[in-house]
Parts: structure tokens; C-alpha cells; sequence
């Protein structure tokens, strides 16, 4: 198949073997950044730690520096870029996907690579999955941009390199699928889920080759409880809902109060706050689970339990808010661990609640990654997948709904990904009409049985349509080097003495552009063409009508 029939295919909002195929490839290409990324990060943690996420471990003036010595090593990058703003992670894509077609800046994706390294090793409190999901789309909408493929396609393709980071950052194809439909592109389509499921296994079956058959929240083994228990898991998903709320409230007020500040001291003071902190609370630094592993085997106190969670709570917000580059899942993951464990304490005087600890850390993670992110189908399959644990399902379940009401509809607690893309004035919302045209190219719609005439007469051309009526008339003019094509059709006004035929400028679409550009070209008039040209005005490939986008939006094909 030669690339233009490649491109062709593509265009049509339908499954297809080149797509599953490109999905492959987008997954392998996505999967082999992130595990790249990762061994980058834990190799330069492994130079100061003797073990990943064991910051209890090493000396106070260790975990003092560590921040800072990151931090210089996120300016020095951001200098040598010229990068000024903090426009990462999933917020980020979700606006790039969704107005921009999965197009990644490459300036911001060198940013997000060596930034995020420097501030996972630094032992900030952010996540792996925020720059697992920019590199992510970036790595597989590059084959998109460097094929020239519809911008359709590309969109599909960036999905497909967001679920292989996921899924090759924390081994679970299956949340990385549900994350992907649910957060992201907001939609479930067959002909999107097809690839995006096939490029989530191929990130999943990578990262297993390096890293080896593992489950992250392995340590935390889910236990069957007394039935009765399950009215207290209402509780607890209330009360997470509030956690969440007062979280994502505080972590949007750190980023308004801050807003005036200039990036580099954001980043200072992000650094001071989370050194003078961990030198404290060691078990506070990070968003590693191997942390909350090594905090629970020493069976912590009430005391130390809550005290690492209030610390916890604030290096998040100020490292986040203060736009450290890094994901927010992660140390999110990591708060409902140590909430659903302290939550637990206060029912353990009214029974025997021994070996419960990891299904409570379990369900907590499952309470507030609902309430943050507003995901519950991700959020019940990521703790399910993290954990190997199927028998959480229901238990899960009656944290997850009571945790979701309340943040959504007593608390009026708002996603944090909108939260962030409204502060930060970035569009996610587009209409119906253009949501069904995007995901179409012009390439599957348009007319290829046009006629052309170079400055010809009337006569010429009138001749042409009493033979062909059904057939677009196109014009071309040529102005010194500019070239202006024009639509000619019968003229219907009946006026007297009127010219036979109307003449209406046409513009040109690239043929990577879909129906959605075409209704932006044309709603304001509701009449007359647009032409589609290769890679330069002069290979014209086809004609788009009004009257041919107004038929393809009455079919059923949605």
C-alpha cells in the first residue's frame, strides 16, 4: 500500500488493519520513551539512595540538597530551551488532543523529559504518569506529523502513545485503556478503542521485558472483611471526597496566589519547602509506592501516620502548584494509601480490624483518585489492576460512589485537569458538530471528479456543465507567483440579464485538515467549496461543497 492510499484509508472514521498496525507502532515507539525515562530517573535517584524511594534511609543533608540540586538542573534546561511557562503534563495534552489534534510542541516534550527526571530524582512530591502521558503522545504523534497522516488519525495515534505510557510506567494496560477513553479524549468509539487497547498491551509487554512481571501495589494485599464493614466504607468514601475537595481547592489556591511570581523562584521555593520537609519526614518525599511499602513494614503509629499525611498534603500542592514538572496521580495515589490507612484506626476500636491495612490503603487510593480526577471507571480499574486484587471491585464500589457524590454534588468540587485548564485559559470543550467532523479527513470526502479550467470563457465552461451538471466546476487564476482557484456554478438568482454563471472564491485546506475545518470555512456564508491540496496549492487532490458536508452530517454514521 503506497502512503496517499495509506492516508486515504485513514481519513474514514472506521476500524482498519492500518490502524491497528499504526497503533502497534505508536505504542512500541510511546513505551520505549517512557521505560527510557524511568531507567533515567531511577539511575540518577540510585547515585544518592541506596534504594529507590528509601529516603528514610540516607542522611538528613541528603534528602536537604536533593531537591535543590534538582531544581538547578530544571532551570539549566528550561534556560538552554527558552522555556517560560509551565504548560505540562495531562492538562496540557488534553487541550493539544482535543484542539490541536495530539500535536505536541517538541520544546515542551525535551522539557517535560529532562524536567521531570530531575524532579522524580529530586524527591518532589509529583507523580511519573504526568510526563508519561505528555512523552507519551508526543513520541507516537511524531509518526503521525512525520508521515503527513490526517489529523484524524493523528488524534487517535496520540491516544494510543497515552495509554503505552500508562501502561508501561505502571504495568496496567487495562486502566490505561479506560484512562485514555475517560479522561482524555471523553469519548468510546470501536474504531479509537481497537488501536488504543492494542498500543496499551505493547506498552505493557515492553515494560515487563525490562523491568520483569510485577504489580505495583503488590504489597498491599486486598483481605475479605465482615459484611458490616461495608457501611463504614460509605463513610470512608465521604470522607475521602472531602480530602479530595479540600486538596484540589488548596492546590488551585497555591497556583493563583503564586501566579505573579516568576517561574525560577516558584521552583526555589518549591525546592526549599520540600527539602526542609523531607529532612523532617523523610516518608513524605517522592510519589513512590516502594515508599508507602517501607513506611508500612514499620507498622507506623496514629501519630506518624497522620503527621506523614498533613506533610504529605502540602508538599503536593506547593510542588504541583508551584509548577514543578510532574504528574499528579502519583503522589494522589500515595495520599489515599496513607488516608485509607489512617481512616481505618478510628473503627479499630469498635472491632478487630488486624490485617486490614492494605485493603483500607487500597480502597483509598480507589476514593481519591475518583474524587481528584473525577474517573471512576479508571479509578476502580487502575486499583484493581495496581493491586491483582478482583475481589476489591465491590468494596471499591461503595467508596468510589458516595466519594464522587460528594466532591461533585455536595462540595461542588470540579475535576483538577478542568480546574487547570481553565486557570491556565487552555480550551477543552468543543461543540457536537465538531466534535462528529474532526473525526473525519477530507481525504474520504471529497470529490475527486472535479473539472478544472485555466481562465477559461464562459462558453467553455457552460458547455462543460450541460454535458456533466453534477460535476464541481473549478476556475483557476494565476496572479504573477499567486494562484486562485474559484467555484463556478449555474447562476439560480433569475435575475434579468444576469450572468449565466457565479464565480465564489474558494480556500484551500491541507489534506491532512478534516470536516471540521471544512464548517469552519464555510458556515459563515453556508455556501460554496473549498478545494484540497496536497503539499503545495498547485496539487489539487479534490473538492469539498457545502451542499457535500451537509449530506455527510445527515447520514447515520455515529
Amino acid at each position: 500500500m503506497t502512503l496517499q492510499a495509506l492516508r486515504h484509508e485513514l481519513a474514514h472514521p472506521r476500524t482498519s488493519v492500518q490502524l491497528c498496525v499504526l497503533g502497534i507502532v505508536a505504542g512500541v515507539s510511546a513505551a520505549s520513551v517512557i521505560i527510557l525515562f524511568r531507567l533515567c530517573y531511577e539511575w540518577l535517584q540510585l547515585q544518592v539512595l541506596s534504594e529507590y524511594g528509601d529516603y528514610s534511609g540516607t542522611d538528613a543533608w541528603i534528602r536537604l540538597v536533593m531537591p535543590l540540586v534538582a531544581v538547578v538542573g530544571i532551570l539549566c534546561v528550561a534556560y538552554l530551551t527558552g522555556f517560560r511557562h509551565y504548560r505540562l503534563g495531562i492538562p496540557f495534552v488534553i487541550h493539544r488532543v482535543k484542539y490541536h489534534f495530539g500535536h505536541i510542541p517538541f520544546r515542551t516534550t525535551i522539557n517535560q523529559f529532562l524536567g521531570g527526571m530531575f524532579a522524580l530524582a529530586g524527591g518532589f512530591s509529583v507523580g511519573r504518569e504526568g510526563p508519561s502521558v505528555h512523552l507519551g503522545a508526543a513520541g507516537s504523534s511524531f509518526i503521525g506529523q512525520w508521515l503527513k497522516l490526517p489529523y484524524n488519525s493523528i488524534r487517535i495515534l496520540a491516544g494510543c502513545g497515552i495509554a503505552a505510557g500508562i501502561s508501561a510506567s505502571f504495568n496496567t494496560p487495562f486502566a490505561a485503556v479506560i484512562f485514555v477513553m475517560e479522561v482524555v479524549l471523553r469519548e468510546y468509539k470501536i474504531h479509537i478503542f481497537v488501536p488504543v487497547m492494542l498500543a496499551a498491551a505493547c506498552g505493557s509487554l515492553l515494560t515487563r521485558a525490562v523491568f520483569g512481571e510485577f504489580n505495583e501495589l503488590a504489597f498491599l494485599t486486598f483481605a475479605d472483611f465482615n459484611p458490616w464493614l461495608n457501611a463504614y466504607l460509605v463513610v470512608l468514601g465521604i470522607l475521602l471526597g472531602c480530602l479530595a475537595s479540600l486538596f484540589n481547592r488548596n492546590l488551585m489556591l497555591v497556583m493563583r496566589f503564586f501566579r505573579p511570581v516568576r517561574m525560577h523562584w516558584r521552583l526555589v521555593l518549591a525546592a526549599v519547602i520540600t527539602a526542609s520537609a523531607g529532612a523532617l519526614v523523610p516518608d513524605a518525599m517522592g510519589a513512590s509506592f516502594e515508599t508507602v511499602d517501607q513506611l508500612f513494614e514499620r507498622d507506623p503509629g496514629v501519630v506518624l501516620l497522620g503527621v506523614v499525611v498533613i506533610v504529605k498534603f502540602l508538599l503536593t500542592i506547593t510542588a504541583i502548584g508551584l509548577g514543578v514538572p510532574g504528574g499528579i496521580m502519583g503522589p494522589v495515589m500515595v495520599l489515599g494509601m496513607l488516608a485509607g490507612a489512617l481512616l481505618l484506626i478510628p473503627i479499630s476500636y469498635l472491632t478487630n480490624t488486624e490485617g486490614l491495612t492494605s485493603s483500607f490503603a487500597l480502597l483509598g487510593v480507589a476514593g481519591m483518585l475518583t474524587a481528584v480526577l473525577h474517573a471512576p471507571l479508571a479509578a476502580l480499574s487502575a486499583v484493581m489492576e495496581l493491586s491483582y486484587s478482583p475481589q476489591i471491585i465491590l468494596p471499591a464500589m461503595l467508596v468510589i460512589v458516595p466519594a464522587y457524590v460528594t466532591s461533585t454534588q455536595f462540595l461542588k468540587n470540579r475535576s483538577i485537569f478542568i480546574q487547570q485548564l481553565d486557570y491556565q485559559k487552555l480550551p477543552y470543550a468543543t461543540s457536537s458538530v465538531r466534535e462528529v467532523l474532526q473525526k473525519t479527513g477530507v481525504l474520504a470526502v471529497m470529490d475527486q471528479e472535479y473539472k478544472l479550467f485555466y481562465d477559461a470563457p464562459d462558453k467553455a465552461i457552460l458547455a462543460f456543465l450541460d454535458k456533466a451538471p453534477t460535476h464541481p466546476v473549478v476556475q483557476r487564476s494565476s496572479f504573477e507567483i499567486d494562484v486562485q482557484y474559484m467555484l463556478v456554478e449555474y447562476n439560480v438568482s433569475l435575475e434579468h440579464d444576469a450572468n449565466p454563471l457565479t464565480y465564489t472564491s474558494m480556500a484551500g485546506l491541507s489534506h491532512q485538515a478534516t470536516l471540521s475545518e471544512v464548517f469552519e470555512s464555510l458556515q459563515s456564508a453556508r455556501s460554496g467549496a473549498v478545494y484540497i491540496y496536497q503539499d503545495t496549492h498547485d496539487q489539487l487532490l479534490g473538492v469539498i461543497t457545502w451542499n457535500m458536508l451537509q449530506s455527510y452530517l445527515m447520514k447515520e454514521q455515529y
